[in-house]
């Protein structure tokens, strides 16, 4: 314990390095407990309890709105000023909750078990964010700021690629499971208890990373310390750009595996496979977008990917017409496509655009003004849309095209065009809301941002450039040494930018 809270004022490069070897296998272990305990595997957990849609959307809200505990984790972290000690400790209580969850269907009674599940979740999320504050904080004056945007790159490459294995392989027991007739309720405890160990060596992972030394308080009382992000005319246009964001994506979000699971009656095979294929298109196109916002800017990759994840909702409504058929598949391997490109760029984007523009020191005020803005929007997104899907339930939209014939004008055929139902309809709206959050970004402010034809001819430039090296026997040796090698090239590159700092 009294190593936990020791700092060290000066920090070498051998402290950075340690640090960073530390993060990176921290990321991985906790990104395997987020797919493991998170998402569809949630969501069918909660489904098996008999949870409604509303409840589906609570599920969804109760991490967002958690993340109002960030205002007394800033004055928890100011006033002991031991971010390390803090981000492992309050880790430690976050993650041992996925035990105790795990035990909800056996040890209570069915009238409880859903909100005992609620409040579970919300002691996780909430004692969560005390320990992300102090962990973002910490990283943030760690991690040198030239090489920030490589270093989580590669951080949030590998955890994805390890996360999609494991998810699949998840799936795929699941309804191993299923067939045998097993309980269903007993193999996502299984998931959880697998989750929950892996988040809990994550953080003796961790708490090898060393700290730098805080530095002085900020003058000038609490009340200044929250209001300063807000004054700041750059952040306060991020802010409005990733409240809305953040309000589109979780209206609808968290129904893309109950529309799977129920209106499409896909397994869970399928889904998570679907999701796994996202993915892996995540991790190749963390790097991608790594270096083209190093050359070009993160708000540029920013406008373009999040326009092209903001479209992909509307696929959606043309996977059904209105059931199942023959492109239903093709569609929504076309939408995990869209959104496994697209959001790569914007998860590693919007954050290293925040981390830009906090100033160094305040990063954690800065970070948890940001985490209360986003946590409310995407608390009350779900929540209605938990009460639009219960509205929209028995609604319907369906165009058609009638054929006549000569001798049957008065028996038209009907083929149907588009057909929008249920769900369907928040999709539409969140697409609506997710325009209008682009149209916000429009106002954020950043050295070297370009024109989006600059982002889609240097997209294309890396994609040639990948389609070469992988059209050969080596190139195809690469792909499948990708979680290792691109391990050892961010190890590279780091060392690389720290030697150009020296000099």
């Amino acid at each position: 314990m009294v190593w936990l809270l020791g700092t060290k004022a000066q920090i070498d490069d051998a402290d950075v390095a340690v640090g960073r070897r530390m993060l990176v296998l921290e990321g991985a272990l906790s990104q395997s407990m987020l797919v493991l305990t998170t998402g569809a595997f949630l969501i069918a957990f909660a489904i098996e309890l008999g949870a409604s849609n509303v409840v589906i959307g609570l599920l969804a809200a109760v991490g967002p709105l958690a993340q109002a505990a960030q205002i007394p984790a800033v004055l928890l972290v100011e006033r002991l000023r031991r971010r390390r000690a803090i981000a492992v400790l309050a880790g430690g209580i976050s993650r041992v909750m996925w035990f105790v969850m795990a035990a909800i269907p056996f040890v209570l009674p069915a009238a409880w078990a859903v909100p005992v599940l609620l409040i579970c979740l919300a002691v996780h999320f909430g004692v969560g964010a005390v320990s992300g504050c102090a962990f973002n904080s910490w990283v943030r004056d760690l991690i040198p700021t030239a090489t920030v945007s490589r270093f989580f790159a590669r951080r949030l490459a590998i955890a994805t690629a390890l996360g999609a294995a494991l998810s699949l392989c998840g799936g795929v027991a699941i309804d191993f499971w299923k067939a045998r007739d097993g309980e269903p309720l007993m193999a996502y405890a299984a998931l959880f208890i697998v989750g929950g160990a892996c988040g809990i060596v994550g953080l003796l992972f961790l708490a090898r990373a060393p700290e730098p030394t805080m530095p002085p308080a900020a003058k000038g009382g609490i009340l200044r310390t929250f209001i300063e992000p807000l004054s700041h005319s750059n952040f306060r246009q991020l802010v409005i750009f990733l409240g809305w964001w953040s309000f589109a994506v979780n209206l609808a979000a968290p129904f893309f595996a109950v529309y799977m699971l129920q209106r499409l009656g896909l397994s869970m095979t399928w889904v998570l496979g679907l999701s796994v294929a996202s993915q892996l298109l995540n991790v190749l196109f963390f790097p991608v977008w790594g270096a083209i916002a190093e050359r070009l800017s993160n708000k540029s990759v920013l406008l373009f990917c999040g326009a092209l994840f903001i479209f992909s909702f509307l696929l959606w409504p043309l996977s059904t017409l209105p059931e199942r058929y023959v492109l239903t598949i093709p569609i929504l391997l076309a939408f995990h496509i869209l959104a496994g490109v697209s959001t790569a760029g914007v998860n590693l984007c919007a954050g290293n655009l925040v981390l830009k523009i906090a100033p160094y020191g305040k990063a954690g005020t800065f970070l948890a003004v940001n985490g209360l803005v986003c946590g409310l929007a995407a608390t009350v997104a779900p929540i209605m849309a938990g009460l639009m899907a219960d509205l929209f339930a028995e609604e319907e939209l369906m165009l058609t095209l009638a054929l006549h014939s000569g001798e049957g004008l008065h028996n038209p055929i009907d083929v149907p065009t588009l057909s929008i139902s249920g769900l369907d309809f928040l999709f539409i709206i969140a697409f609506v809301l997710g325009t209008y959050a682009m149209h916000r970004l429009l106002s954020v402010k950043e050295q070297g941002e370009v024109e989006s034809q600059a982002v889609r001819d240097a997209l294309f430039g890396e994609m040639r450039r990948v389609a070469r090296q992988v059209s050969t026997v080596a190139g195809v040796r690469q792909v499948l040494m990708f979680p290792a090698a691109l391990l050892a090239r961010g190890r590279r590159t780091e060392e690389d930018g720290e030697q150009a700092e020296t000099d």
